[in-house]
């Protein structure tokens, strides 16, 4: 049985994905199939904890916190929402993936603190702390490295990933070389004409084989106009006229 209570220190969790993770760890919970809602309340106690401690809240922490009652909000609507494909988007997708992305951060984080620990029982070479010195006075450390944790490290590099995927990428066009010349269609249509004496420009259109070569056979038909080996007979209608072969 879960106690009704407990008592945790602030210090000990770096931000509130941290403490959300102490709360899948403590309750055994998959990380990918998180009861939203037993959380989002355990974390909304922890909250009115820390405000009758007196501590204030960092925003981050109130953040996280309304997105958890947005996503419990949504998965309550009777109606889940759609992606494109008519498939039900899961209000919480979004929040796993965060934790899972800050839970591997948290765990190399582990391991690079113990390499540290092995690297502080070597022994150091001498005047190593004039060396510190120096690198201190010439390093300009800014205010916010002192405040940095592993939560801001993950946004950093979040921004920094959504930053790579919508980068700029090169623009490429793809020429196509058709078979198609003005003297080659024109030979084909001065061959149609002679067979059928009368030729529908609608019968044209349709035995194109596509648009490129439809604008070859009415430059062509344009040519042979102009070289008054062609005439034209108009019909009743939109477009609507005949190609024939001009009389002498």
């Amino acid at each position: 049985m879960q106690p009704s209570g407990y008592e945790i220190k602030l210090p000990q969790f770096e931000g509130p994905f941290d403490l959300l993770l102490f709360f899948i760890e403590r309750d055994e919970l998959n990380i990918h199939d998180i009861p939203i809602a037993r959380i989002t309340n355990d974390f909304l106690d922890y909250l009115v904890h820390m405000q009758a401690l007196n501590i204030e809240l960092a925003s981050e922490f109130i953040f996280v916190a309304a997105t958890l009652m947005r996503i419990k909000a949504k998965m309550l609507l009777p109606r889940p929402e759609l992606d494109e494909e008519g498939n039900e988007i899961d209000p919480k997708q979004d929040l796993v993936q965060k934790l899972v992305l800050y839970k591997q951060f948290k765990e190399v984080s582990e391991r690079l603190r113990v390499l540290e620990e092995h690297r502080l029982l070597q022994a150091k070479r001498g005047n190593i702390a004039m060396d510190l010195r120096v690198a201190g006075d010439h390093s300009g450390q800014g205010e916010e490295l002192t405040t940095f944790d592993l939560y801001k490290l993950m946004l950093v590099y979040e921004k920094l990933m959504d930053l790579y995927a919508a980068r700029s990428t090169d623009i490429r066009h793809t020429v196509v070389k058709y078979p198609y010349t003005i003297e080659q269609q024109k030979s084909a249509i001065a061959s149609l004409v002679a067979i059928n004496e009368k030729l529908d420009f609608s019968t044209i259109v349709k035995h194109s084989e596509n648009k490129v070569q439809f604008v070859y056979n009415f430059l062509a038909i344009l040519e042979l106009l102009q070289q008054q080996l062609l005439e034209l007979q108009s019909g009743l209608g939109f477009n609507n006229f005949y190609v024939m072969a001009r009389k002498n």
